[in-house]
Protein backbone atom coordinates (compact mmCIF):
# COMPACT_ATOMS: atom_id res chain seq x y z
CA UNK A 1 0.00 0.00 0.00
CA UNK A 2 1.31 3.43 -0.86
CA UNK A 3 1.27 6.31 1.60
CA UNK A 4 -1.24 8.14 -0.59
CA UNK A 5 -3.61 5.15 -0.58
CA UNK A 6 -3.24 4.75 3.17
CA UNK A 7 -4.11 8.36 3.83
CA UNK A 8 -7.50 7.95 2.17
CA UNK A 9 -8.30 4.40 3.30
CA UNK A 10 -11.61 4.29 5.13
CA UNK A 11 -12.25 8.00 4.60
CA UNK A 12 -15.31 9.46 2.89
CA UNK A 13 -14.85 10.87 -0.60
CA UNK A 14 -13.42 14.36 -0.76
CA UNK A 15 -16.74 15.99 -1.58
CA UNK A 16 -18.37 14.41 1.50
CA UNK A 17 -15.52 15.45 3.79
CA UNK A 18 -15.93 19.06 2.67
CA UNK A 19 -19.61 19.23 3.65
CA UNK A 20 -20.14 22.15 6.05
CA UNK A 21 -19.74 21.29 9.73
CA UNK A 22 -23.37 21.92 10.78
CA UNK A 23 -24.52 18.97 8.66
CA UNK A 24 -22.24 16.71 10.71
CA UNK A 25 -23.13 18.13 14.09
CA UNK A 26 -26.72 16.89 14.11
CA UNK A 27 -25.87 13.19 13.58
CA UNK A 28 -23.10 13.44 16.17
CA UNK A 29 -25.47 15.08 18.65
CA UNK A 30 -27.95 12.26 18.09
CA UNK A 31 -25.27 9.62 18.67
CA UNK A 32 -23.93 11.37 21.78
CA UNK A 33 -27.43 11.64 23.26
CA UNK A 34 -28.08 7.97 22.55
CA UNK A 35 -24.80 6.95 24.16
CA UNK A 36 -25.68 8.95 27.27
CA UNK A 37 -29.17 7.49 27.68
CA UNK A 38 -28.19 3.89 26.90
CA UNK A 39 -25.15 4.08 29.18
CA UNK A 40 -27.30 5.21 32.12
CA UNK A 41 -29.80 2.44 31.38
CA UNK A 42 -27.12 -0.25 31.18
CA UNK A 43 -25.57 0.84 34.47
CA UNK A 44 -28.93 0.70 36.22
CA UNK A 45 -29.47 -2.82 34.89
CA UNK A 46 -25.91 -3.88 35.81
CA UNK A 47 -26.80 -3.14 39.43
CA UNK A 48 -30.46 -4.22 39.41
CA UNK A 49 -30.13 -7.54 37.54
CA UNK A 50 -27.88 -9.38 40.03
CA UNK A 51 -29.91 -7.93 42.92
CA UNK A 52 -33.04 -9.25 41.20
CA UNK A 53 -31.45 -12.71 40.92
CA UNK A 54 -30.53 -12.61 44.62
CA UNK A 55 -33.95 -11.39 45.78
CA UNK A 56 -36.18 -13.57 43.56
CA UNK A 57 -34.04 -16.64 42.81
CA UNK A 58 -31.71 -16.68 45.84
CA UNK A 59 -28.59 -16.47 43.67
CA UNK A 60 -25.18 -17.20 45.17
CA UNK A 61 -21.72 -16.25 43.85
CA UNK A 62 -21.87 -18.86 41.07
CA UNK A 63 -25.30 -17.75 39.86
CA UNK A 64 -24.33 -14.07 39.83
CA UNK A 65 -21.08 -14.82 37.96
CA UNK A 66 -22.86 -17.04 35.43
CA UNK A 67 -25.41 -14.30 34.79
CA UNK A 68 -22.62 -11.83 34.05
CA UNK A 69 -20.89 -14.34 31.77
CA UNK A 70 -24.10 -14.90 29.80
CA UNK A 71 -24.23 -11.21 28.94
CA UNK A 72 -20.70 -11.36 27.46
CA UNK A 73 -20.63 -14.80 25.82
CA UNK A 74 -22.97 -14.25 22.83
CA UNK A 75 -21.02 -11.21 21.65
CA UNK A 76 -17.75 -13.16 21.73
CA UNK A 77 -19.12 -16.24 19.95
CA UNK A 78 -21.10 -14.32 17.34
CA UNK A 79 -18.59 -11.55 16.65
CA UNK A 80 -17.50 -12.82 13.19
CA UNK A 81 -21.12 -13.03 12.01
CA UNK A 82 -21.96 -9.70 13.63
CA UNK A 83 -19.15 -8.01 11.73
CA UNK A 84 -20.28 -9.41 8.39
CA UNK A 85 -23.91 -8.47 9.10
CA UNK A 86 -22.99 -4.89 10.03
CA UNK A 87 -20.91 -4.41 6.88
CA UNK A 88 -23.83 -5.59 4.72
CA UNK A 89 -26.65 -3.89 6.64
CA UNK A 90 -28.65 -0.74 6.23
CA UNK A 91 -27.05 0.75 9.31
CA UNK A 92 -29.83 3.10 10.38
CA UNK A 93 -32.42 0.36 10.07
CA UNK A 94 -30.19 -2.07 11.98
CA UNK A 95 -29.51 0.39 14.81
CA UNK A 96 -33.22 1.18 15.23
CA UNK A 97 -34.26 -2.48 15.11
CA UNK A 98 -31.60 -3.68 17.55
CA UNK A 99 -32.36 -0.88 20.01
CA UNK A 100 -36.10 -1.55 20.03
CA UNK A 101 -35.63 -5.34 20.24
CA UNK A 102 -33.86 -4.74 23.55
CA UNK A 103 -37.18 -3.59 25.04
CA UNK A 104 -38.97 -6.99 24.99
CA UNK A 105 -35.72 -8.82 25.80
CA UNK A 106 -35.20 -6.82 29.01
CA UNK A 107 -38.83 -5.94 29.72
CA UNK A 108 -39.83 -9.60 29.87
CA UNK A 109 -37.86 -9.95 33.12
CA UNK A 110 -39.82 -7.47 35.30
CA UNK A 111 -43.03 -8.74 33.69
CA UNK A 112 -42.23 -12.34 34.68
CA UNK A 113 -41.20 -11.20 38.16
CA UNK A 114 -44.50 -9.31 38.59
CA UNK A 115 -46.44 -12.43 37.55
CA UNK A 116 -44.39 -14.65 39.88
CA UNK A 117 -43.01 -16.74 37.01
CA UNK A 118 -39.35 -15.68 36.86
CA UNK A 119 -36.96 -18.61 36.39
CA UNK A 120 -33.22 -19.06 35.90
CA UNK A 121 -33.59 -20.14 32.23
CA UNK A 122 -35.62 -16.99 31.54
CA UNK A 123 -33.06 -14.76 33.26
CA UNK A 124 -30.14 -16.40 31.41
CA UNK A 125 -31.99 -16.14 28.09
CA UNK A 126 -32.76 -12.46 28.66
CA UNK A 127 -29.13 -11.71 29.61
CA UNK A 128 -27.85 -13.59 26.53
CA UNK A 129 -30.30 -11.90 24.15
CA UNK A 130 -29.56 -8.45 25.53
CA UNK A 131 -25.81 -9.13 25.37
CA UNK A 132 -26.00 -10.25 21.74
CA UNK A 133 -28.12 -7.24 20.74
CA UNK A 134 -25.77 -4.92 22.63
CA UNK A 135 -22.78 -6.35 20.76
CA UNK A 136 -24.48 -5.74 17.41
CA UNK A 137 -25.34 -2.19 18.42
CA UNK A 138 -21.82 -1.45 19.63
CA UNK A 139 -20.20 -2.62 16.39
CA UNK A 140 -22.82 -0.86 14.24
CA UNK A 141 -22.47 2.44 16.11
CA UNK A 142 -18.67 2.44 15.75
CA UNK A 143 -19.01 1.65 12.04
CA UNK A 144 -21.62 4.38 11.63
CA UNK A 145 -19.51 7.25 12.98
CA UNK A 146 -17.03 7.61 10.04
CA UNK A 147 -20.00 7.83 7.66
CA UNK A 148 -21.57 10.84 9.38
CA UNK A 149 -18.42 12.63 10.59
CA UNK A 150 -15.53 13.74 8.31
CA UNK A 151 -12.03 12.37 9.03
CA UNK A 152 -10.77 15.60 10.59
CA UNK A 153 -13.62 15.46 13.15
CA UNK A 154 -13.33 11.77 14.14
CA UNK A 155 -11.05 12.33 17.13
CA UNK A 156 -13.21 14.98 18.86
CA UNK A 157 -16.32 12.98 17.91
CA UNK A 158 -14.94 9.87 19.61
CA UNK A 159 -14.04 12.03 22.63
CA UNK A 160 -17.63 13.28 22.80
CA UNK A 161 -19.04 9.75 22.64
CA UNK A 162 -16.65 8.56 25.34
CA UNK A 163 -17.61 11.56 27.47
CA UNK A 164 -21.29 10.65 27.17
CA UNK A 165 -20.56 7.07 28.25
CA UNK A 166 -18.47 8.38 31.14
CA UNK A 167 -21.39 10.44 32.42
CA UNK A 168 -23.51 7.30 32.27
CA UNK A 169 -20.88 5.31 34.17
CA UNK A 170 -20.92 7.93 36.92
CA UNK A 171 -24.64 8.67 37.11
CA UNK A 172 -26.08 5.26 36.23
CA UNK A 173 -25.05 3.36 39.39
CA UNK A 174 -26.25 6.23 41.59
CA UNK A 175 -29.65 6.23 39.86
CA UNK A 176 -29.80 2.44 40.02
CA UNK A 177 -29.02 2.42 43.74
CA UNK A 178 -31.72 5.02 44.39
CA UNK A 179 -34.35 3.12 42.38
CA UNK A 180 -33.53 -0.24 43.95
CA UNK A 181 -33.77 1.31 47.42
CA UNK A 182 -37.21 2.75 46.61
CA UNK A 183 -38.72 -0.13 44.63
CA UNK A 184 -38.02 -3.79 43.90
CA UNK A 185 -35.04 -4.42 41.55
CA UNK A 186 -37.39 -5.72 38.84
CA UNK A 187 -39.13 -2.38 38.03
CA UNK A 188 -35.71 -0.68 37.93
CA UNK A 189 -35.00 -2.62 34.72
CA UNK A 190 -37.69 -0.54 33.02
CA UNK A 191 -35.21 2.36 33.00
CA UNK A 192 -33.11 0.52 30.42
CA UNK A 193 -36.24 -0.30 28.42
CA UNK A 194 -37.09 3.41 28.31
CA UNK A 195 -33.49 4.23 27.36
CA UNK A 196 -33.63 1.86 24.39
CA UNK A 197 -36.98 3.24 23.25
CA UNK A 198 -35.45 6.71 23.23
CA UNK A 199 -32.28 5.39 21.60
CA UNK A 200 -34.23 3.81 18.75
CA UNK A 201 -36.00 7.09 18.09
CA UNK A 202 -32.65 8.93 18.05
CA UNK A 203 -31.21 6.40 15.60
CA UNK A 204 -34.29 6.83 13.42
CA UNK A 205 -33.42 10.52 13.07
CA UNK A 206 -29.95 9.74 11.62
CA UNK A 207 -29.35 10.47 7.92
CA UNK A 208 -31.12 8.16 5.48
CA UNK A 209 -27.80 7.77 3.62
CA UNK A 210 -26.77 5.27 6.32
CA UNK A 211 -29.24 2.83 4.80
CA UNK A 212 -26.97 2.57 1.77
CA UNK A 213 -24.60 -0.30 2.49
CA UNK A 214 -20.87 0.27 1.82
CA UNK A 215 -20.80 -3.39 0.76
CA UNK A 216 -23.09 -2.54 -2.15
CA UNK A 217 -21.13 0.58 -3.07
CA UNK A 218 -17.69 -0.96 -2.89
CA UNK A 219 -18.36 -4.53 -3.92
CA UNK A 220 -16.77 -7.10 -1.65
CA UNK A 221 -16.91 -10.79 -0.89
CA UNK A 222 -20.08 -12.61 -1.87
CA UNK A 223 -20.16 -15.46 0.70
CA UNK A 224 -19.87 -15.17 4.47
CA UNK A 225 -16.64 -17.18 4.47
CA UNK A 226 -15.12 -14.88 1.86
CA UNK A 227 -16.34 -11.89 3.84
CA UNK A 228 -14.66 -13.15 7.02
CA UNK A 229 -11.41 -13.77 5.14
CA UNK A 230 -11.60 -10.28 3.69
CA UNK A 231 -11.97 -8.77 7.17
CA UNK A 232 -9.09 -10.81 8.60
CA UNK A 233 -6.92 -9.81 5.66
CA UNK A 234 -7.14 -6.11 6.49
CA UNK A 235 -6.16 -6.90 10.10
CA UNK A 236 -3.22 -8.96 8.84
CA UNK A 237 -2.17 -6.19 6.46
CA UNK A 238 -2.47 -3.21 8.82
CA UNK A 239 0.22 -3.13 11.50
CA UNK A 240 -1.82 -0.78 13.70
CA UNK A 241 -4.81 -3.16 13.83
CA UNK A 242 -2.68 -6.21 14.71
CA UNK A 243 -0.88 -4.34 17.46
CA UNK A 244 -4.15 -2.94 18.78
CA UNK A 245 -5.56 -6.44 19.18
CA UNK A 246 -2.44 -7.70 20.97
CA UNK A 247 -2.20 -4.65 23.24
CA UNK A 248 -5.91 -4.77 24.09
CA UNK A 249 -5.67 -8.47 24.94
CA UNK A 250 -2.71 -7.90 27.28
CA UNK A 251 -4.23 -4.85 28.96
CA UNK A 252 -7.57 -6.57 29.49
CA UNK A 253 -6.06 -9.80 30.79
CA UNK A 254 -3.99 -7.91 33.33
CA UNK A 255 -6.66 -5.31 34.01
CA UNK A 256 -9.34 -7.99 34.39
CA UNK A 257 -7.28 -9.80 37.02
CA UNK A 258 -6.70 -6.54 38.88
CA UNK A 259 -10.36 -5.50 38.68
CA UNK A 260 -11.59 -8.88 39.88
CA UNK A 261 -9.43 -8.73 43.00
CA UNK A 262 -9.48 -4.99 43.64
CA UNK A 263 -12.30 -4.68 46.19
CA UNK A 264 -11.26 -7.81 48.08
CA UNK A 265 -7.64 -6.63 48.14
CA UNK A 266 -8.55 -3.13 49.33
CA UNK A 267 -10.81 -4.51 52.05
CA UNK A 268 -8.85 -7.49 53.40
CA UNK A 269 -5.22 -6.75 52.61
CA UNK A 270 -5.20 -2.96 52.91
CA UNK A 271 -8.16 -2.62 55.30
CA UNK A 272 -9.40 0.56 53.65
CA UNK A 273 -12.57 2.00 55.21
CA UNK A 274 -15.58 2.20 52.92
CA UNK A 275 -15.35 5.98 52.48
CA UNK A 276 -11.77 5.67 51.22
CA UNK A 277 -12.76 2.90 48.81
CA UNK A 278 -15.53 5.14 47.47
CA UNK A 279 -13.04 7.99 47.04
CA UNK A 280 -10.70 5.65 45.17
CA UNK A 281 -13.42 4.78 42.69
CA UNK A 282 -14.28 8.45 42.32
CA UNK A 283 -10.65 9.00 41.30
CA UNK A 284 -11.21 6.74 38.29
CA UNK A 285 -14.20 8.81 37.19
CA UNK A 286 -12.12 11.98 37.51
CA UNK A 287 -9.33 10.38 35.46
CA UNK A 288 -11.76 9.30 32.73
CA UNK A 289 -13.35 12.72 32.57
CA UNK A 290 -9.95 14.38 32.30
CA UNK A 291 -8.97 11.93 29.57
CA UNK A 292 -12.04 12.86 27.55
CA UNK A 293 -11.19 16.56 27.83
CA UNK A 294 -7.50 16.28 26.88
CA UNK A 295 -7.59 13.39 24.36
CA UNK A 296 -7.71 15.61 21.27
CA UNK A 297 -5.01 17.97 22.57
CA UNK A 298 -2.68 15.12 23.60
CA UNK A 299 -3.15 13.29 20.30
CA UNK A 300 -2.64 16.48 18.31
CA UNK A 301 0.54 17.27 20.25
CA UNK A 302 2.10 13.78 20.14
CA UNK A 303 0.63 12.46 16.91
CA UNK A 304 -1.77 9.51 16.71
CA UNK A 305 0.82 6.72 16.86
CA UNK A 306 2.82 8.22 19.75
CA UNK A 307 -0.36 8.90 21.74
CA UNK A 308 -1.48 5.29 21.27
CA UNK A 309 1.95 3.94 22.26
CA UNK A 310 2.68 6.13 25.28
CA UNK A 311 -0.80 6.04 26.77
CA UNK A 312 -1.10 2.25 26.43
CA UNK A 313 2.27 1.70 28.12
CA UNK A 314 1.42 4.27 30.80
CA UNK A 315 -1.89 2.54 31.53
CA UNK A 316 -0.16 -0.83 31.81
CA UNK A 317 2.56 0.56 34.08
CA UNK A 318 -0.05 2.24 36.32
CA UNK A 319 -1.33 -1.22 37.32
CA UNK A 320 1.88 -1.75 39.32
CA UNK A 321 0.56 0.87 41.76
CA UNK A 322 -2.09 -1.62 42.96
CA UNK A 323 0.38 -4.11 44.55
CA UNK A 324 2.64 -1.17 45.50
CA UNK A 325 -0.16 0.06 47.79
CA UNK A 326 0.63 -2.85 50.13
CA UNK A 327 4.00 -1.21 50.91
CA UNK A 328 2.40 1.80 52.60
CA UNK A 329 0.31 4.94 51.95
CA UNK A 330 -2.39 2.66 50.54
CA UNK A 331 -5.11 5.26 50.09
CA UNK A 332 -3.15 7.94 48.16
CA UNK A 333 -1.37 5.29 46.07
CA UNK A 334 -4.66 3.74 44.96
CA UNK A 335 -6.17 7.15 44.24
CA UNK A 336 -3.12 7.94 42.11
CA UNK A 337 -3.54 4.61 40.31
CA UNK A 338 -7.19 5.30 39.47
CA UNK A 339 -6.43 8.83 38.29
CA UNK A 340 -3.55 7.73 36.04
CA UNK A 341 -5.23 4.62 34.69
CA UNK A 342 -8.52 6.40 34.04
CA UNK A 343 -6.72 9.24 32.22
CA UNK A 344 -4.28 7.20 30.14
CA UNK A 345 -6.64 4.34 29.27
CA UNK A 346 -9.29 6.83 28.10
CA UNK A 347 -6.90 8.77 25.85
CA UNK A 348 -5.55 5.48 24.49
CA UNK A 349 -9.02 4.14 23.78
CA UNK A 350 -10.12 7.32 21.96
CA UNK A 351 -6.93 7.50 19.87
CA UNK A 352 -7.05 3.75 19.14
CA UNK A 353 -10.68 3.89 17.99
CA UNK A 354 -10.01 6.90 15.77
CA UNK A 355 -6.92 5.31 14.23
CA UNK A 356 -8.86 2.13 13.49
CA UNK A 357 -11.63 4.10 11.78
CA UNK A 358 -9.11 5.97 9.64
CA UNK A 359 -7.09 3.00 8.40
CA UNK A 360 -9.97 0.58 7.80
CA UNK A 361 -11.96 0.68 4.52
CA UNK A 362 -15.58 1.63 5.16
CA UNK A 363 -17.02 -1.65 3.82
CA UNK A 364 -14.77 -3.67 6.21
CA UNK A 365 -15.15 -1.58 9.35
CA UNK A 366 -17.90 -3.75 10.87
CA UNK A 367 -15.76 -6.90 10.67
CA UNK A 368 -12.69 -5.18 12.12
CA UNK A 369 -14.71 -3.59 14.95
CA UNK A 370 -16.37 -6.92 15.73
CA UNK A 371 -13.06 -8.76 15.89
CA UNK A 372 -11.49 -6.22 18.23
CA UNK A 373 -14.65 -6.06 20.36
CA UNK A 374 -14.48 -9.85 20.73
CA UNK A 375 -10.87 -9.57 21.92
CA UNK A 376 -11.81 -6.90 24.46
CA UNK A 377 -14.92 -8.75 25.65
CA UNK A 378 -13.35 -12.19 25.99
CA UNK A 379 -10.09 -11.31 27.70
CA UNK A 380 -11.58 -9.27 30.56
CA UNK A 381 -13.58 -12.10 32.23
CA UNK A 382 -10.80 -14.59 31.47
CA UNK A 383 -8.31 -12.36 33.28
CA UNK A 384 -10.71 -11.95 36.20
CA UNK A 385 -11.31 -15.71 36.52
CA UNK A 386 -7.65 -16.72 36.18
CA UNK A 387 -6.56 -13.98 38.57
CA UNK A 388 -9.05 -15.12 41.21
CA UNK A 389 -8.01 -18.76 40.83
CA UNK A 390 -4.31 -17.96 41.15
CA UNK A 391 -4.85 -15.58 44.09
CA UNK A 392 -6.52 -18.36 46.06
CA UNK A 393 -3.29 -20.34 45.75
CA UNK A 394 -0.39 -17.87 45.88
CA UNK A 395 -1.93 -14.73 47.36
CA UNK A 396 -3.20 -11.47 45.94
CA UNK A 397 -0.06 -9.31 45.85
CA UNK A 398 1.97 -11.70 43.63
CA UNK A 399 -1.00 -12.13 41.27
CA UNK A 400 -1.59 -8.37 41.06
CA UNK A 401 2.10 -7.85 40.26
CA UNK A 402 1.97 -10.53 37.58
CA UNK A 403 -1.23 -9.03 36.15
CA UNK A 404 0.47 -5.65 35.82
CA UNK A 405 3.41 -7.31 34.04
CA UNK A 406 1.04 -9.01 31.57
CA UNK A 407 -0.72 -5.70 30.87
CA UNK A 408 2.56 -3.85 30.36
CA UNK A 409 3.89 -6.58 28.06
CA UNK A 410 0.76 -6.38 25.91
CA UNK A 411 0.96 -2.59 25.71
CA UNK A 412 4.67 -2.76 24.84
CA UNK A 413 3.84 -4.73 21.68
CA UNK A 414 2.78 -1.39 20.18
CA UNK A 415 6.49 -0.44 20.05
CA UNK A 416 7.38 -3.23 17.62
CA UNK A 417 8.22 -3.30 14.75
CA UNK A 418 10.31 -0.18 15.09
CA UNK A 419 9.04 1.32 11.82
CA UNK A 420 5.40 1.10 12.93
CA UNK A 421 5.45 4.73 14.07
CA UNK A 422 6.06 6.03 10.54
CA UNK A 423 3.52 3.57 9.05
CA UNK A 424 0.76 4.61 11.42
CA UNK A 425 1.44 8.34 11.08
CA UNK A 426 1.14 8.01 7.29
CA UNK A 427 -2.02 5.91 7.53
CA UNK A 428 -3.71 8.31 9.94
CA UNK A 429 -2.48 11.52 8.32
CA UNK A 430 -5.64 13.54 8.88
CA UNK A 431 -5.94 17.01 10.42
CA UNK A 432 -7.39 16.77 13.93
CA UNK A 433 -10.22 19.09 14.80
CA UNK A 434 -10.63 20.97 18.08
CA UNK A 435 -11.76 19.18 21.21
CA UNK A 436 -15.32 20.50 21.16
CA UNK A 437 -17.43 19.32 18.17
Amino acid sequence: MTAQEAEHMGSPPAEESSVPAPRHRRPLLLLVTEQLTSSVGRQVTALALPLLAIAHLHAGPLGASALLAMSYLPGVLLSPLIGVAVDRARLRRMLVSVSWLQVPAIGSVPLAAALGGLTWPHLFAAAAASGALGSVQGVAAQSCLPRVVPPDRLLPANSSLTGARTIGLIGGPALGGLLVSLVDPAPALLVECAAYLVGGALFLALPASLNRSPHEAGGGARSRVEALKEGLEVIRRETLLRRQALAAAGLNLGGGAGAGLFVLYADRELELPSWQLGAVYAGYAVGMGTGVLVAASVTRALGMARAIRWCAVGAGAALFLIPAASLGLSFPVLVLYQLLFGLLATVWSIAMTTGRQLVTPAHLLGRVNAFLQAVLTATLPVGSFVGGWLASRVGMVPVLTGAAAVALAGASSLWFPRDMLAQVERATAQPLGPAVP
